[in-house]
């Protein structure tokens, strides 16, 4: 990540625009954009532990980062000493070269915690971010539907229908076929973002130049097809009509519509599928899909100048290390962990009756084992949106496969000079 460099005729107005951290020797300044860190210094007595103040303060998500960057860009009393990071920018600051080391940690528990997670914070082989959490993507459908045009609603069994890519298509067309077109395989085409993304063998850049991996033009022809052949619900992620298809309420210009599944991860359950569906309660079941990905989660980092490195340290593996404060956690949130002892050791004591009883959290479980997330790069939040531009284009028939592309590569040379 390339930061900005401010003059010293700024700071006055720097420190207006972050808020500046009053450091002191016995106060550890903490920044978020999620209150679950503050619950997790409450519920686990951290101030105690670490015997030292903590100055908690959170930002909105999306302007999280318009506070963190000049913040580090400075440096010194400015910068926080622990601060949160999202999945969908954390790489950036990963790469950065401004934040501490901290391998040591991961050296402790290593073994113990999943793979993608510290693929993810791991730059040119060492470990600058921590995770007490895995947010593993599944797909989540109707059981009913599945008992009418697959005979059974067993996850097992109906995991064979959408094993690959090709199966999700053939199972589309079947239950399209079946219900003279008023059953549709997902609602939008946008649930096919992360999981196509997670299918690719190489990042969006090899060797300094742009790479367009051949599962990123299946997912092209992928969307194309699906809205060809009016296979998926024609409406956009987040929209109405995508919460509609949830409930069994999704209507087109010809009548009900009814919508199969939805691609989730962890949190999609709980804050989006179950909120928003209550009435369907009971009607779901999860599985794999075709593919293992993740989407969100919430990394730890410190500063690289901190004054306080081994309180941040501390600080960070009581939040996403330490054994005692995972399990309670996760028992008082239902958070599926990144510590595998853990996970194991309560795994069997979930029930879900929104999916007709069916163990989401084990389920979930198994499903992380398998993510990779090795090929996020800093550069992947500006490429996938302009790529998931072409996808939209070419899905709606206004260009050619190789305009679209032409046109992708052109943005992204302009916008990040790659290749």
């Amino acid at each position: 990540m390339k930061m900005k460099h401010f003059a010293l005729i700024g700071v006055v107005a720097l420190l207006a625009l972050t808020g500046c951290p009053r450091q002191a020797e016995n106060r550890l300044v903490v920044w978020s954009f999620t209150d679950e860190i503050e619950d997790m210094i409450n519920m686990h007595g951290i101030r105690d532990v670490l015997g030292m103040e903590i100055e908690y303060s959170m930002t909105p998500t999306d302007e999280f980062p318009d506070r963190l960057d000049p913040a580090l860009a400075v440096g010194g009393a400015i910068a926080p000493d622990v601060f949160a990071l999202e999945s969908a920018f954390v790489r950036r600051y990963i790469e950065s070269g401004l934040l501490l080391d901290l391998t040591d940690l991961y050296h402790e528990v290593r073994g113990r915690v999943l793979r993608y997670p510290v693929e993810v914070a791991t730059h040119n082989g060492r470990v600058y971010g921590m995770s007490w959490q895995a947010t593993p993507g599944a797909f989540f459908y109707r059981r009913s539907l599945a008992i009418r045009y697959f005979g059974t609603d067993d996850p097992a069994v109906v995991q064979q229908y959408f094993a690959d890519w090709n199966l999700f298509l053939d199972s589309a067309r079947h239950m399209s076929a079946e219900s003279d077109g008023r059953t549709v395989v997902l609602s939008t085409l946008g649930d096919l973002n992360h999981p196509f993304r997670a299918s690719r063998a190489q990042p969006w850049v090899v060797n300094d130049r742009l790479h367009i991996d051949p599962a990123m033009v299946q997912w092209m022809e992928m969307a194309r097809y699906l809205r060809d052949n009016d296979l998926e619900g024609r409406v956009g992620q987040w929209s109405s009509g995508w919460f509609a298809g949830m409930r069994g309420e999704l209507v087109d210009e010809v009548g009900p519509l009814e919508v199969f599944g939805y691609f989730l991860p962890t949190w999609g359950l709980h804050f989006v599928l179950a909120t928003n569906a209550p009435d369907t309660s009971g009607d779901w079941a999860m599985i794999p899909g075709p593919a293992s990905w993740f989407w969100g989660g919430t990394w730890l980092a410190a500063y690289r100048g901190t004054r306080h490195p081994e309180a941040a340290r501390e600080f960070i593996r009581l939040i996403t290390l330490d054994e005692t404060n995972l399990e309670r956690w996760a028992l008082e949130t239902g958070d599926l962990l990144n510590n595998m002892n853990v996970v194991n050791r309560i795994r069997d004591d979930f029930s879900m009756p929104f999916l007709g009883g069916q163990n989401h959290y084990s389920a979930f479980a198994d499903m992380a084992i398998h993510v990779d997330g090795s090929l996020i790069q800093g550069t992947d939040q500006t490429i996938e949106a302009l790529f998931l531009e072409a996808v939209n284009q070419y899905a709606n028939a206004e260009v050619t496969l190789e305009a679209a592309l032409a046109m992708f590569r052109e943005q992204v040379a302009a916008q990040l000079d790659i290749r």
